[in-house]
C-alpha cells in the first residue's frame, strides 16, 4: 500500500543526468507521486568527467539501427523533442532544427527513413571512400543548457533534489534522502527507488553491474554561427567518427571518438588537432565565409574559433539500456519495494531519454500496483 495517507507515493531517483531527471519528470508529472532526486552532480555544478550530460554533443540521431524496441525509444523522445523545439515551445532555446547529412563507410543500413525528410543520397554524391549517404531533418541540443531546463522544470513541478553520494541503494531503501539532507531517516518510508546512475553501476552497491563501462569521448567545441547543418561520417570498426551538431547559440561541437574502456579524464593535444583535421575535411565551412572567399582553408583558420575542448565518460553496458526491476528490502516492517532500473545509454543518453523514461514509469506502476494486490 502507499506509504502515506493521502495516496501519494514517495519515490527516490538516483542520479541526475539526462537519464535521472527525464524520469524524475516523467513520474512527478505522471500525477500521484512525490520525487526526489539524489546525486553527487547537478547542472548547475561546475563541469566534472564524473557528470557525462554536461560534455554531450547533441544530435538525435538513433543508432537503433533494426532494435525495434530501442527505435520506438529514439522515435518516442525525437517527438517529444520536437515539440519542445517549436517555436514557443517549452524548451525553443536549448534545440535547433537542422538538416542533417550522413555518410557511412561500411556499407551499412542507417534504419533512419522514419526521420522527416528523409532522403537516400545518389552515389556521385557521397564524400570519397563512402558507400552509402542520407539526409533528413533532425534537431540538434544545447546539453549543458537543456539539462539545466529539465532541472529547472522538475523544481517547478514540485520535485525535490537532495546532493548526496549514494555508496549503497539500502542507504536509500531504508532511510530515503533525508539521510543525505539532515542526517536521519525520511518521516515517510520510500515506495520505490529508481536507479539511474550512469557509469556508477558500475560500483553502487546493491547494483555492482560489471557489464558497465566507459566510451571515452573527446570533442572541440567552436565558435561558428555560420553553420546551421550537421554532418556525420562513420565507421563501425573505428575508434573515432567524425560531426559536426551545431547549437542555436551560434557554437559547433566537432568530434570525435569513441574508445571502449578509456577513462583518461582530460582532452589529448593529438587527438584535438585529428578532430580539428578531420572535421574541416568533412565540413569545409567551419572556415570563416571571408576565408573561404579568398583561398582553401587550413585547420589554423578554425583553431582561432576553439572555445572549449571535452571529454566525456559515455556509460555504456554489454547487452544495451537496462529497464528492468528487482525488489529490495525497504524500511523495517515495510517489506520489499521495487528498485526500477534505467541506465547503460552510452552515447544515447538525450536521443533515448523519454522513451526510456516512459518505460520506467510503466514499470514503476505495474511493480507498485502488483505490490498493492
Amino acid at each position: 500500500m502507499p506509504s502515506s495517507a493521502n495516496n501519494i507515493r514517495n519515490i527516490v531517483v538516483v542520479g541526475a543526468g539526462v537519464a535521472g531527471l527525464t524520469t524524475a519528470i516523467t513520474i512527478q508529472e505522471k500525477g500521484g507521486y512525490s520525487v526526489t532526486i539524489v546525486a553527487e552532480t547537478f547542472p548547475s555544478d561546475p563541469k566534472t568527467i564524473k557528470y557525462c550530460s554536461f560534455w554531450a554533443g547533441g544530435h538525435h540521431v538513433s543508432h537503433a539501427g533494426g532494435d525495434a524496441r530501442l527505435q520506438k525509444i529514439d522515435s518516442d523522445t525525437f517527438k517529444i523533442m520536437w515539440d519542445l523545439s517549436a517555436p514557443g515551445g517549452d524548451a525553443e532555446a536549448c534545440f535547433m532544427r537542422i538538416s542533417e547529412t550522413q555518410y557511412f563507410y561500411d556499407g551499412r543500413d542507417a534504419h533512419l527513413d522514419w526521420m522527416p525528410d528523409f532522403k537516400r543520397l545518389p552515389e556521385d554524391s557521397l564524400v570519397p571512400g563512402a558507400k552509402v549517404g542520407v539526409t533528413f531533418t533532425t534537431l540538434t541540443f544545447d546539453c549543458p543548457k537543456y539539462v539545466n531546463y529539465l532541472l529547472a522544470r522538475f523544481l517547478a513541478r514540485g520535485g525535490t533534489v537532495v546532493r548526496g553520494s549514494v555508496q549503497h541503494v539500502n542507504q536509500v531503501a531504508e532511510g530515503g534522502a533525508d539521510i543525505f539532507a539532515r542526517g536521519r531517516a525520511s518521516s515517510a518510508p520510500v515506495d520505490a527507488v529508481i536507479v539511474c546512475p550512469g557509469l556508477g553501476a558500475r560500483t553502487l552497491g546493491g547494483v555492482e553491474d560489471d557489464q558497465v563501462y566507459p566510451v571515452g569521448g573527446q570533442t572541440v567545441l567552436l565558435r561558428a554561427p555560420w553553420v546551421t547543418f550537421g554532418r556525420s561520417a562513420s565507421h563501425l570498426s573505428e575508434a573515432r567518427w567524425t560531426f559536426t551538431i551545431p547549437r542555436k547559440s551560434g557554437e559547433i561541437i566537432c568530434g570525435g571518438t569513441k574508445v571502449d574502456n578509456d577513462w583518461y579524464p582530460v582532452p589529448r593535444p593529438e587527438t584535438t588537432e585529428d578532430i580539428l583535421k578531420r572535421c574541416l575535411a568533412l565540413c569545409p565551412e567551419l572556415a570563416p565565409p571571408e576565408v573561404r572567399a579568398v583561398r582553401e582553408p587550413t585547420v589554423d583558420d578554425i583553431r582561432s574559433l576553439i572555445l572549449e575542448e571535452g571529454v566525456g565518460l559515455r556509460p555504456a553496458r554489454k547487452g544495451g539500456i537496462r529497464l528492468d526491476v528487482e525488489w529490495i528490502e525497504g524500511r523495517k516492517g515495510q517489506g520489499k519495494i521495487p528498485m526500477v532500473f534505467n541506465y547503460g545509454h552510452s552515447g544515447a543518453g538525450f536521443q533515448s531519454s523519454w522513451g526510456s523514461a516512459s518505460i520506467a514509469l510503466d514499470l514503476l506502476e505495474k511493480s507498485l500496483d502488483a505490490f498493492s494486490l
